[in-house]
Protein backbone atom coordinates (compact mmCIF):
# COMPACT_ATOMS: atom_id res chain seq x y z
CA UNK A 1 0.00 0.00 0.00
CA UNK A 2 1.26 3.14 -0.95
CA UNK A 3 2.12 6.08 1.90
CA UNK A 4 -0.84 7.99 0.63
CA UNK A 5 -3.23 5.73 0.65
CA UNK A 6 -2.31 3.92 3.65
CA UNK A 7 -3.09 7.96 5.08
CA UNK A 8 -6.46 7.39 3.86
CA UNK A 9 -6.76 4.20 5.43
CA UNK A 10 -6.11 5.41 8.41
CA UNK A 11 -8.23 8.72 8.63
CA UNK A 12 -11.27 7.21 10.97
CA UNK A 13 -9.01 5.89 13.58
CA UNK A 14 -7.21 8.83 13.88
CA UNK A 15 -7.86 10.01 17.66
CA UNK A 16 -9.47 7.38 18.25
CA UNK A 17 -6.87 6.03 21.11
CA UNK A 18 -5.37 9.08 22.73
CA UNK A 19 -1.27 8.96 23.62
CA UNK A 20 -2.27 10.31 27.04
CA UNK A 21 -4.85 7.45 27.44
CA UNK A 22 -1.84 5.08 27.85
CA UNK A 23 0.98 6.44 29.25
CA UNK A 24 3.45 2.83 29.39
CA UNK A 25 2.63 2.88 25.01
CA UNK A 26 6.14 4.57 24.65
CA UNK A 27 6.17 4.73 20.64
CA UNK A 28 3.26 3.50 18.54
CA UNK A 29 -0.04 6.31 18.56
CA UNK A 30 2.77 9.66 17.67
CA UNK A 31 4.96 9.78 15.34
CA UNK A 32 5.09 7.13 12.62
CA UNK A 33 8.26 4.79 14.07
CA UNK A 34 9.34 1.30 12.79
CA UNK A 35 7.55 -0.67 15.89
CA UNK A 36 5.48 -0.04 18.92
CA UNK A 37 7.51 -0.04 22.09
CA UNK A 38 5.78 -0.64 25.38
CA UNK A 39 7.61 0.02 28.62
CA UNK A 40 7.48 -3.26 31.16
CA UNK A 41 9.40 -0.76 33.99
CA UNK A 42 12.01 1.15 33.93
CA UNK A 43 14.60 -0.35 32.56
CA UNK A 44 13.27 -2.65 30.22
CA UNK A 45 10.46 -2.21 27.22
CA UNK A 46 8.43 -4.54 25.06
CA UNK A 47 8.98 -3.83 21.05
CA UNK A 48 6.29 -5.24 18.92
CA UNK A 49 5.80 -5.57 14.56
CA UNK A 50 4.23 -7.33 12.32
CA UNK A 51 5.27 -7.50 8.01
CA UNK A 52 4.73 -9.91 5.76
CA UNK A 53 4.37 -9.71 1.67
CA UNK A 54 4.47 -11.14 -1.92
CA UNK A 55 7.27 -13.04 -2.96
CA UNK A 56 10.39 -11.04 -4.71
CA UNK A 57 12.37 -14.15 -5.23
CA UNK A 58 12.34 -17.18 -6.94
CA UNK A 59 13.17 -19.87 -4.38
CA UNK A 60 10.69 -20.32 -1.71
CA UNK A 61 13.54 -20.80 0.93
CA UNK A 62 15.61 -17.63 0.14
CA UNK A 63 11.46 -15.81 -0.13
CA UNK A 64 11.39 -17.00 3.81
CA UNK A 65 14.86 -15.95 4.96
CA UNK A 66 14.35 -12.30 3.18
CA UNK A 67 10.53 -11.77 4.78
CA UNK A 68 11.86 -12.81 8.37
CA UNK A 69 14.85 -10.48 8.01
CA UNK A 70 12.53 -7.90 6.45
CA UNK A 71 10.20 -8.49 9.91
CA UNK A 72 12.70 -8.99 12.61
CA UNK A 73 14.55 -5.22 11.32
CA UNK A 74 11.80 -3.34 12.95
CA UNK A 75 12.94 -4.17 16.14
CA UNK A 76 16.79 -4.16 14.86
CA UNK A 77 15.67 -0.30 14.19
CA UNK A 78 14.52 0.56 17.41
CA UNK A 79 17.58 -0.78 19.17
CA UNK A 80 15.91 -3.53 20.38
CA UNK A 81 16.41 -7.31 20.43
CA UNK A 82 13.85 -9.66 19.32
CA UNK A 83 12.96 -12.91 20.98
CA UNK A 84 9.66 -14.71 19.96
CA UNK A 85 7.80 -14.60 16.79
CA UNK A 86 4.65 -15.89 14.96
CA UNK A 87 3.97 -17.17 11.30
CA UNK A 88 1.46 -14.92 9.40
CA UNK A 89 1.27 -16.51 5.90
CA UNK A 90 -1.24 -17.08 2.89
CA UNK A 91 -0.88 -19.68 0.42
CA UNK A 92 -3.04 -20.80 -2.83
CA UNK A 93 -4.66 -24.17 -2.34
CA UNK A 94 -2.74 -25.34 -5.10
CA UNK A 95 0.93 -24.78 -4.19
CA UNK A 96 2.55 -27.99 -3.28
CA UNK A 97 2.99 -28.67 0.01
CA UNK A 98 7.19 -29.14 -0.41
CA UNK A 99 7.24 -25.88 -1.63
CA UNK A 100 5.03 -23.81 1.16
CA UNK A 101 6.90 -25.81 4.03
CA UNK A 102 10.38 -24.49 1.96
CA UNK A 103 8.74 -20.77 2.71
CA UNK A 104 8.56 -21.90 6.43
CA UNK A 105 11.72 -23.02 6.75
CA UNK A 106 13.34 -20.18 5.59
CA UNK A 107 11.96 -17.77 7.99
CA UNK A 108 12.32 -20.81 10.77
CA UNK A 109 16.05 -20.33 9.78
CA UNK A 110 16.47 -16.90 9.42
CA UNK A 111 14.65 -16.43 13.28
CA UNK A 112 17.06 -19.02 14.43
CA UNK A 113 19.80 -17.00 13.35
CA UNK A 114 18.58 -14.55 15.10
CA UNK A 115 18.08 -15.97 18.51
CA UNK A 116 14.40 -16.02 17.46
CA UNK A 117 11.47 -19.03 18.32
CA UNK A 118 8.95 -19.12 16.03
CA UNK A 119 6.16 -20.25 18.31
CA UNK A 120 3.12 -20.65 15.96
CA UNK A 121 1.17 -18.67 14.20
CA UNK A 122 -1.60 -18.23 11.46
CA UNK A 123 -2.27 -19.04 7.40
CA UNK A 124 -5.48 -18.73 4.91
CA UNK A 125 -5.79 -19.30 1.48
CA UNK A 126 -5.42 -16.39 -0.69
CA UNK A 127 -4.77 -16.76 -4.79
CA UNK A 128 -1.41 -14.83 -3.91
CA UNK A 129 1.13 -16.63 -1.48
CA UNK A 130 1.65 -14.07 1.24
CA UNK A 131 4.39 -14.49 4.26
CA UNK A 132 6.20 -12.72 6.80
CA UNK A 133 6.25 -12.48 10.85
CA UNK A 134 5.03 -10.86 14.08
CA UNK A 135 8.01 -10.09 16.65
CA UNK A 136 8.52 -9.57 19.82
CA UNK A 137 11.45 -7.64 20.96
CA UNK A 138 12.76 -5.94 24.17
CA UNK A 139 14.54 -2.90 24.44
CA UNK A 140 16.08 -0.65 27.28
CA UNK A 141 13.68 2.50 26.84
CA UNK A 142 16.78 4.76 27.80
CA UNK A 143 18.91 3.73 24.79
CA UNK A 144 15.69 3.34 22.67
CA UNK A 145 16.89 4.21 18.96
CA UNK A 146 13.57 6.15 17.22
CA UNK A 147 13.25 8.33 14.36
CA UNK A 148 12.50 11.31 16.50
CA UNK A 149 16.63 11.25 17.87
CA UNK A 150 18.31 12.64 15.00
CA UNK A 151 20.31 15.88 16.02
CA UNK A 152 21.74 19.08 13.58
CA UNK A 153 25.47 17.84 13.42
CA UNK A 154 24.77 14.39 12.95
CA UNK A 155 26.47 12.13 10.59
CA UNK A 156 24.05 10.29 8.55
CA UNK A 157 25.45 6.42 7.94
CA UNK A 158 23.94 3.62 5.82
CA UNK A 159 24.28 -0.21 6.46
CA UNK A 160 23.31 -1.92 3.45
CA UNK A 161 23.61 -0.66 -0.54
CA UNK A 162 20.33 0.77 -2.18
CA UNK A 163 18.85 -1.15 -5.58
CA UNK A 164 16.83 -4.20 -4.13
CA UNK A 165 13.50 -3.07 -5.98
CA UNK A 166 14.88 -2.60 -9.28
CA UNK A 167 17.10 -5.84 -9.07
CA UNK A 168 14.15 -8.23 -7.91
CA UNK A 169 11.72 -6.56 -10.74
CA UNK A 170 14.08 -7.03 -13.30
CA UNK A 171 14.28 -11.06 -12.10
CA UNK A 172 10.49 -11.08 -12.44
CA UNK A 173 10.79 -9.63 -16.17
CA UNK A 174 13.69 -11.96 -17.06
CA UNK A 175 15.59 -9.55 -17.35
CA UNK A 176 18.16 -9.72 -14.10
CA UNK A 177 21.72 -10.97 -14.07
CA UNK A 178 22.12 -14.22 -11.79
CA UNK A 179 24.88 -12.82 -10.39
CA UNK A 180 23.08 -9.84 -9.56
CA UNK A 181 20.21 -11.39 -7.58
CA UNK A 182 22.63 -13.21 -6.20
CA UNK A 183 23.79 -10.26 -4.47
CA UNK A 184 20.47 -8.53 -3.57
CA UNK A 185 19.68 -11.77 -1.80
CA UNK A 186 22.63 -11.68 0.36
CA UNK A 187 22.00 -8.37 1.08
CA UNK A 188 18.08 -9.15 2.03
CA UNK A 189 18.51 -12.19 3.84
CA UNK A 190 21.55 -10.29 6.08
CA UNK A 191 20.45 -9.63 9.39
CA UNK A 192 20.38 -6.01 10.61
CA UNK A 193 21.23 -7.41 14.04
CA UNK A 194 25.06 -6.13 14.10
CA UNK A 195 24.60 -2.47 12.58
CA UNK A 196 22.03 -2.21 15.25
CA UNK A 197 24.29 -3.17 18.06
CA UNK A 198 26.77 -1.51 16.88
CA UNK A 199 24.64 1.93 16.94
CA UNK A 200 24.01 0.98 20.45
CA UNK A 201 27.24 0.80 21.39
CA UNK A 202 27.94 4.16 19.98
CA UNK A 203 24.75 5.77 22.00
CA UNK A 204 23.20 6.29 18.54
CA UNK A 205 19.18 7.79 19.22
CA UNK A 206 18.32 8.61 15.52
CA UNK A 207 17.40 5.77 13.29
CA UNK A 208 15.36 3.85 11.34
CA UNK A 209 15.20 1.04 8.15
CA UNK A 210 15.09 1.43 4.40
CA UNK A 211 12.10 -0.74 2.98
CA UNK A 212 9.03 -0.07 1.44
CA UNK A 213 9.19 3.33 1.25
CA UNK A 214 12.28 4.25 -0.36
CA UNK A 215 15.84 5.75 0.79
CA UNK A 216 13.80 9.24 0.42
CA UNK A 217 10.34 8.00 2.30
CA UNK A 218 11.64 6.48 5.29
CA UNK A 219 14.81 9.43 5.61
CA UNK A 220 11.80 12.18 5.24
CA UNK A 221 9.76 10.26 8.36
CA UNK A 222 13.36 10.58 10.23
CA UNK A 223 13.54 14.32 9.18
CA UNK A 224 9.89 15.38 10.02
CA UNK A 225 9.47 13.21 13.47
CA UNK A 226 12.97 14.86 14.28
CA UNK A 227 12.36 18.62 13.00
CA UNK A 228 15.45 18.34 10.87
CA UNK A 229 16.78 18.52 7.39
CA UNK A 230 19.29 16.32 5.93
CA UNK A 231 21.99 16.86 3.41
CA UNK A 232 22.84 13.59 1.46
CA UNK A 233 25.63 13.23 -0.93
CA UNK A 234 24.76 11.09 -4.15
CA UNK A 235 27.76 10.04 -4.83
CA UNK A 236 28.22 8.59 -1.55
CA UNK A 237 25.51 6.49 -1.43
CA UNK A 238 26.31 2.48 -2.07
CA UNK A 239 24.37 0.94 -4.86
CA UNK A 240 23.97 -2.79 -5.54
CA UNK A 241 25.93 -3.56 -8.79
CA UNK A 242 23.66 -3.85 -11.33
CA UNK A 243 21.22 -1.25 -9.72
CA UNK A 244 21.77 1.70 -12.36
CA UNK A 245 21.57 -0.31 -15.53
CA UNK A 246 18.29 -1.78 -14.23
CA UNK A 247 17.27 1.83 -13.30
CA UNK A 248 18.04 2.87 -17.15
CA UNK A 249 15.71 0.13 -18.49
CA UNK A 250 13.46 1.23 -15.46
CA UNK A 251 12.58 -1.92 -14.02
CA UNK A 252 11.27 0.03 -10.96
CA UNK A 253 8.40 -1.74 -9.48
CA UNK A 254 5.20 0.01 -8.58
CA UNK A 255 5.50 1.22 -5.23
CA UNK A 256 8.68 3.27 -6.09
CA UNK A 257 6.53 5.79 -8.42
CA UNK A 258 4.42 6.41 -5.45
CA UNK A 259 6.95 6.97 -3.08
CA UNK A 260 7.90 9.82 -5.57
CA UNK A 261 4.87 11.11 -6.15
CA UNK A 262 4.12 11.17 -2.14
CA UNK A 263 8.11 12.28 -0.74
CA UNK A 264 9.07 14.02 -4.03
CA UNK A 265 8.09 17.14 -2.36
CA UNK A 266 10.28 16.75 0.11
CA UNK A 267 13.45 16.69 -1.38
CA UNK A 268 15.97 19.17 -3.06
CA UNK A 269 18.27 17.76 -5.93
CA UNK A 270 20.54 20.40 -5.94
CA UNK A 271 22.59 18.48 -8.57
CA UNK A 272 22.52 17.64 -12.41
CA UNK A 273 20.92 14.02 -11.75
CA UNK A 274 19.31 11.86 -14.90
CA UNK A 275 15.36 10.89 -13.52
CA UNK A 276 16.63 6.93 -13.38
CA UNK A 277 18.92 7.97 -10.65
CA UNK A 278 16.72 10.37 -8.70
CA UNK A 279 14.13 7.63 -8.70
CA UNK A 280 16.73 4.90 -7.03
CA UNK A 281 16.53 6.74 -3.83
CA UNK A 282 12.74 6.32 -4.17
CA UNK A 283 13.00 2.58 -4.95
CA UNK A 284 11.05 0.60 -2.63
CA UNK A 285 13.53 -1.44 -0.82
CA UNK A 286 12.91 -5.31 0.80
CA UNK A 287 14.95 -6.13 4.19
CA UNK A 288 16.95 -2.56 3.42
CA UNK A 289 19.68 -1.43 6.10
CA UNK A 290 19.62 0.73 8.97
CA UNK A 291 19.57 4.51 7.72
CA UNK A 292 21.79 5.73 11.40
CA UNK A 293 22.03 9.67 12.63
CA UNK A 294 25.76 9.36 13.93
CA UNK A 295 26.77 12.21 16.64
CA UNK A 296 30.11 13.64 15.35
CA UNK A 297 32.08 12.95 17.66
CA UNK A 298 31.47 9.03 17.49
CA UNK A 299 31.36 8.43 14.01
CA UNK A 300 35.23 7.74 13.58
CA UNK A 301 35.39 5.30 16.63
CA UNK A 302 32.01 3.81 15.19
CA UNK A 303 33.37 2.98 11.74
CA UNK A 304 36.80 1.89 12.85
CA UNK A 305 34.62 -0.68 15.04
CA UNK A 306 32.68 -1.44 12.11
CA UNK A 307 35.61 -2.14 10.25
CA UNK A 308 36.77 -4.77 13.17
CA UNK A 309 33.59 -6.53 13.13
CA UNK A 310 33.33 -6.42 9.01
CA UNK A 311 30.31 -4.92 9.37
CA UNK A 312 29.63 -2.76 6.30
CA UNK A 313 29.09 1.50 7.15
CA UNK A 314 28.77 4.05 4.53
CA UNK A 315 28.93 7.90 5.64
CA UNK A 316 26.45 9.65 2.99
CA UNK A 317 25.38 12.77 4.61
CA UNK A 318 24.56 14.94 7.98
CA UNK A 319 21.73 16.21 9.84
CA UNK A 320 20.56 19.67 9.15
CA UNK A 321 18.70 22.43 10.73
CA UNK A 322 15.45 22.85 8.44
CA UNK A 323 12.95 21.03 6.77
CA UNK A 324 13.97 19.05 3.72
CA UNK A 325 16.05 16.63 2.29
CA UNK A 326 18.69 18.23 -0.20
CA UNK A 327 20.33 15.70 -2.59
CA UNK A 328 23.80 17.42 -3.74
Amino acid sequence: MSAEALAQVLRPIVGMFEPADYPDLLVGLGAPDDAAVWRLDERRALVATTDFFTPVVDEPFEYGAIAAANALSDVYAMGGAPFLALNVAAFPPDLPADLLGEILRGGAEKAREAGVVIAGGHTIQDKEPKYGLIVLGFVDPQRMITKSGARPGDRLVLSKPLGFGVTTTALKRDMAAPEDVAEAIGWMTRLNRQAAELALEFGVRGGTDITGFGFIGHAWEMAESSGVGLRVDFDRIPFTRGARRYADEWTFPGGSLDNRLFYGLHVSFLRDLSEAEQMLLFDAQTSGGLLLAVPMERLEAMTRRAAEIDQPLWVIGEVLEGGEIQVV
